[in-house]
């Protein structure tokens, strides 16, 4: 396995090809609809698990997969149909279960942020159908992005609360 800031820059510097504003994605408000959002989170998150091992190689290997348990999306700035997209990842805790993490969705040209996307997603015997703890050689790989991506500033959406400000 590479060192902690290899794996971790492995999954800094993956590149999201391909993930753009389609037509079908937009709204009578000429934005991209809310539904999608999620959608491409969803869609993006598979290069970095299949470097963490919990792709679909990985559940076909080891029968264990990853379920979502909560996510949390904040929507930051409106996109446009043709708007490319980048993403990035961010372990944020784990234990021998579940993987606490985060992502962004930027503009692909002009880096602004769009959304944000944090989720809590739990191991699964997909055997079973009931949770079970990482494989080893998944949970040394999550380990080591966890260590090395822990000494970055916890984004500020991270835990953030839904609700009505009142003053």
């Amino acid at each position: 396995m590479p060192p902690s800031t290899d794996l971790a820059q492995t999954i800094d510097t993956l590149v999201y090809d391909g993930f753009t504003v389609l037509p079908a994605y937009i709204d009578p408000n000429g934005h991209m609809n809310i539904g999608y959002y999620s959608v491409l989170f969803d869609k993006a998150l598979d290069l970095p698990w299949n470097v963490l091992g919990l792709g679909f190689e990985g559940i076909k290997a080891r029968g264990s997969s990853s379920f979502a348990l909560e996510s949390h999306v904040t929507y930051q700035r409106e996109l446009r149909e043709g708007d490319p997209l980048d993403f990035t990842f961010q372990v944020l805790d784990i234990d021998a279960k579940r993987i606490h993490f985060f992502m962004t969705m930027l503009h692909g040209r002009e880096r602004w942020l769009a959304a944000t996307s944090e989720s809590i997603s739990i191991c699964i015997d997909m055997s079973t159908r009931r949770s079970t703890v990482w494989p080893g050689e998944t949970m040394a790989r999550l380990s080591t992005v966890h260590q090395a991506h822990r000494q970055r500033p916890r984004p500020p959406e991270v835990g953030s609360i839904i609700g009505i400000r009142r003053k």
